[in-house]
């Protein structure tokens, strides 16, 4: 198949057929002809897609199952669900001394519902010096590309160039830098993680789709990222350092 494309001759019905990404980056890497790197970067782009839409349709589902949890949990009794003088009766059985929160507010139920929007915490004893370090290290790393200003963990994220740039950074085979588009932060997003798990073993902290859906990014949730792959880096044997940020 590779040599095939060596001589210009898979069409893009024969890319799209192509399951394996490793397989159509390794025949990006080969590739010389502009039209051949173009057919092949478009069924790349749309087996990315479909992995994702795979992901989300499963994310729905898992979230979908939390959810009926919550409402089951929520539906016994004393966890609040009653009407009229049941109600009342309930929550006269199930009242707590002073400082002690109730069932519903506290339990398990209130603390999975609140868990599912929420991101890795970033808190941690010298918080403030370890966040400028990180940042320092992430500028540091992403200088030379051009289209990339990290002033922060926030908006200098927000069309997924940055990500991109840091992970080619240490994965330079991976894919061609000059190629991204920065009206494409989905792809740009999606691009970025897919590599850092592929060949970092970074697990996918964040979503495309909730990134493009903020006007700019959980400071927290691009934070707690970073210090992810950073620590995956050092595992591997890419970051030669002590410092765990």
């Amino acid at each position: 198949m590779e040599s095939k494309a060596a001589a210009g001759k898979l069409t893009s019905e024969e890319l799209a057929a192509i399951e394996d990404e490793e397989v159509l980056n390794k025949m990006m890497d080969t590739a010389a002809d502009f039209e051949e790197r173009r057919l092949i970067r478009a069924a790349l782009r749309d087996l990315l897609k479909r992995k994702r839409d795979k992901r989300e349709q499963d994310r729905g589902s898992r979230q979908q199952d939390l959810k009926e949890q919550v409402l089951s949990r929520a539906g016994t009794p004393g966890g609040g669900v009653g009407t009229g003088n049941t109600a009342a009766k309930q929550q006269t059985a199930t009242k707590k001394p002073p400082g002690q929160l109730p069932p519903s507010a506290g339990g398990p139920a209130a603390r999975s519902a609140a868990s599912v929007q929420k991101c890795p915490s970033a808190a941690a004893p010298n918080a403030k010096n370890v966040k400028q370090m990180l940042l320092d290290w992430c500028r540091a790393k992403t200088e030379p590309y051009e289209g990339v200003n990290i002033q922060n963990f926030s908006s200098s994220w927000k069309d997924g160039i940055a990500f991109c740039a840091l992970v080619h950074r240490f994965f330079p085979d991976a894919f061609e830098y000059s190629t991204l588009n920065p009206y494409e932060p989905r792809e740009n997003f999606q691009l970025a993680f897919s590599t850092a798990e592929r060949l970092a073993g970074c697990p996918p902290l964040l979503d495309p789709d909730d990134l493009v859906r903020m006007s700019e990014p959980d400071w927290k949730c691009v934070y707690t990222y970073i210090q992810e792959f950073y620590r995956c880096l050092v595992e591997k044997g890419l970051v030669k350092t002590k410092k765990r940020f």
